[in-house]
């Protein structure tokens, strides 16, 4: 050893000793994910993990802040870069609160859910719902959603026929034509998609990398979109099986549905009913056998005025095996089920609407426990055997009930039905606002999220709001009020609901996201059907399809996303799928960037970190021990040189990162390059819209290695590393 150097080192380690570090802000970091909180869904009673990270030899403590409650964390493992404290927590069967107090040198500062601040707040803090827990298979799964009506017409002989019934004032029409554009009041008419047409698709589902599909209604339904359930016990045999094709349209001077003959033989026969809800098992047994899972749509707020208990059109009323409905009838035994402000029988229309709407009966849970009954009966029916779907997406779910006590007993109850038939399927519910109350563990699991992921990626890469309804300016491109839309979202939720949260780009209430990066505000009744797709930026769907397969949840694709489909908001957005005039190479990316999410597991349960933001730019990480990815979207019309931090993630100061994919203006690619970690920083020049995403590289035996020479290093070589 040189004993000058030696010297010069001590005498720099007396300078350490009364020299007061600087309180290293970036490292420090906890969230959601396995590595600090463990197990991450810990059981009632049990013993919870909790760590926090901090850069090497820099806190004097670290204090975990729980239900009020400090509590010193231990070091508890020391790598090259961090150390990591923990503290155990017994639980109880009640939610816990926490966030963190550290302090160096005489700094102190917290942690939460924004990352370090000076002030706690209480609003921020994590929280954990001990014995809450959302099924494994569900946590960053590739979910598909498919409007029936639209998606392939695998059964011509089931199809909706032109005057088969009369629907809101006009007879319905089938349409012969695949490829038109929907018409704007197009409820009423019907392309012929149904389930076999999917059952015939599931090899392209499978080869697209699909873990589950969700279906828009499937039950008895009069319009193509059933979100006005008419019988919730039987799937809707013009998707399914019609076996017994007897009746007579509406022709001539019939023009009320009580002479719909062909229809209400369809729709009542028990024959097509129960062929139908056969098949529709067979269905899910040979998704399951390709590893697939299948969700479906709960209309519990409402049903519609078709519905054999309200029977408005009159089509159960002479029917063998059917009460009468409670418009037909005041003694009908399903009166209680609906609210009514008149006296009016028979046939009385003054009845409770959603939104005032007649074709939307209200449901009056308060008002009978035989209806709060059947729709748990159902809930449990469709999980159990022989249908063994694997979860329920909840229609307008907060809007259930006239009273949120009553709102939030009831989804208690549905989750304990559910949950008690089949333990791993999965709960999500649509909804729009705070929906922490529901997300408590015993309630909902997750959500179609909006807040915290539709809505921050549009205004961030169109400027659009998610209807077309409106451009941003100040929006398009603002990394800080995409950063603050996501971290706001987020708080709301717990680890099992962020993992499985639905993260879709488009779906059946809102614009074809294509169709956002055009940037036309409106819709089809003022714009026309061609402006849907006139000035549209693919590569900017290509940088949105990148965030979607790499931001924490489940990406979930609308059908015909994927293959090129536009269209405003519904009904423009429920557009068929183009087969036969797909956009294969968007097909191909969307199977590459599909295959990374799914190869990569610190995409499915990993940590999250923002790492850089500027206009039109954003970068993040995506991490486990010793797995990192690093994602950068560059959504400026010019290339963008770029040099950022990126060791907060774990990539060694000194390394390299690896390139998976690329997309730019022109396409994308998967071939791999290498980038240099300088100084834990990485520079890199991006194409004009694009993105890239990088893979931490670091050879195993050489971390080995570093991590065994950490532990030998002497006394004086651990103050040359502090100096440094």
């Amino acid at each position: 050893m040189d004993l000058g150097n030696s010297s010069e080192i001590l005498q720099k380690g007396r300078f350490i000793t009364n020299y007061k570090p600087v309180l290293n802000r970036r490292a420090i970091f906890s969230d959601y994910s396995e590595d600090y909180i463990i197990p991450l869904e810990p059981n009632a009673y049990g013993i919870v993990t909790i760590r926090l990270r901090s850069i090497r030899n820099n806190l004097d403590v670290a204090m975990l802040v729980c239900n009020g409650e400090n509590i010193l964390m231990e070091l508890t493992e020391t790598t090259e870069e961090f150390d990591y404290y923990s503290a155990s927590y017994r639980l109880s069967n009640e939610m816990i609160r926490y966030h963190f107090e550290v302090s160096s040198a005489g700094t102190k500062c917290f942690y939460d859910i924004r990352g370090v601040v000076k002030d706690p707040n209480d609003y921020y803090d994590f929280r954990i719902r001990p014995g809450f827990k959302t099924p494994d298979w569900a946590k960053g799964a590739v979910m598909y959603q498919i409007y029936t009506d639209r998606f392939y017409n695998g059964d011509p002989t089931n199809d909706v026929l032109t005057n088969e019934y009369r629907y809101i004032g006009e007879n319905v029409t089938k349409v012969d034509d695949w490829s038109k554009n929907p018409a704007y009041m197009g409820v009423r008419e019907f392309y012929g998609g149904d389930i076999e047409g999917v059952m015939k698709k599931l090899d392209y589902l499978q080869d697209l990398g699909i873990d589950a599909i969700y279906f828009n209604p499937l039950f008895v339904s009069p319009s193509n979109h059933k979100y006005d359930i008419q019988d919730y016990d039987y799937i809707d045999p013009h998707f399914g099986k019609i076996v017994d094709d007897k009746g007579d349209l509406l022709e001539g001077d019939r023009n009320e549905n009580k002479d719909a003959t062909r229809y209400i033989n369809r729709v009542t026969n028990k024959a097509n009913l129960e062929a139908s809800n056969k098949y529709f098992a067979s269905f899910v047994n040979e998704a399951h056998k390709r590893g697939i899972k299948v969700i479906i749509d709960g209309v519990f707020n409402h049903c519609g005025s078709f519905n054999k208990w309200m029977d408005r059109e009159r089509i159960y009323e002479n029917q063998e095996g059917y009460e009468k409905g409670a418009y037909v009838d005041k003694n009908s035994p399903y009166h209680d089920f609906f609210r009514f402000f008149e006296d009016k029988w028979p046939y009385n229309g003054t009845y409770d609407g959603w939104w005032g709407h007649d074709t939307l009966p209200k449901l009056n849970y308060e008002g009978s426990r035989e209806l709060r009954d059947y729709v748990l009966r159902i809930a449990r029916k469709w999980v159990s055997p022989p249908y063994n779907v694997d979860g329920w997406r909840l229609d307008v779910a907060a809007d259930l009930g006239h009273s949120p006590e009553f709102n939030h007993q009831f989804w208690k109850d549905f989750r304990r039905a559910v949950k008690e038939a089949n333990p791993n399927a999965i709960i999500i519910a649509e909804h729009y606002g705070d929906p922490s109350s529901w997300l408590a563990g015993d309630e909902w699991d997750t959500i179609m999220n909006y807040d915290a992921f539709m809505e921050p990626v549009t205004w961030f890469l169109t400027g659009m709001q998610k209807h077309s309804d409106d451009f941003r300016q100040d929006l398009l491109g603002n990394a800080d009020a995409f950063e603050g839309m996501m971290r706001d979202g987020i708080s709301k939720f717990m680890a099992p609901t962020l993992f499985t949260t639905m993260n879709e780009l488009s779906n059946h209430d809102h614009s074809r996201f294509l169709t956002r990066t055009n940037h036309i505000v409106g819709r089809v009744a003022d714009k026309g059907y061609e402006a849907a797709s006139e000035g549209i930026n693919k590569a900017v769907m290509r940088e949105a399809v990148v965030m979607q397969m790499t931001w924490a949840g489940a990406p979930t694709i609308y059908y015909g996303d994927e293959a090129g489909v536009c269209g405003f908001t519904d009904p423009d957005n429920r557009r068929t799928y183009p087969w036969g005039n797909e956009d294969t190479e968007l097909i191909r990316f969307h199977k590459e960037i599909i295959r990374i999410h799914k190869e990569n597991r610190e995409l499915i349960t990993g940590s999250g970190l923002i790492l850089h933001k500027d206009y039109n730019v954003i970068s993040y990480g995506r991490f486990i021990k010793d797995n990192e990815i690093i994602v950068i979207v560059n959504n400026n019309d010019c290339d963008k040189e770029i040099e950022m931090r990126v060791w907060q993630t774990g990539i060694p100061r000194e390394s390299k990162v690896t390139r998976l994919i690329m997309t730019d203006a022109d396409g994308f690619t998967t071939d791999p390059e290498e980038y240099e970690i300088e100084n834990g920083r990485l520079r890199i020049t991006l194409p004009k819209t694009s993105a890239v995403v990088l893979k931490g590289k670091q050879d195993k035996k050489e971390k080995e290695e570093k991590q065994d020479d950490s532990k030998k290093v002497s006394p004086l070589q651990k103050l040359e590393f502090l100096l440094h």
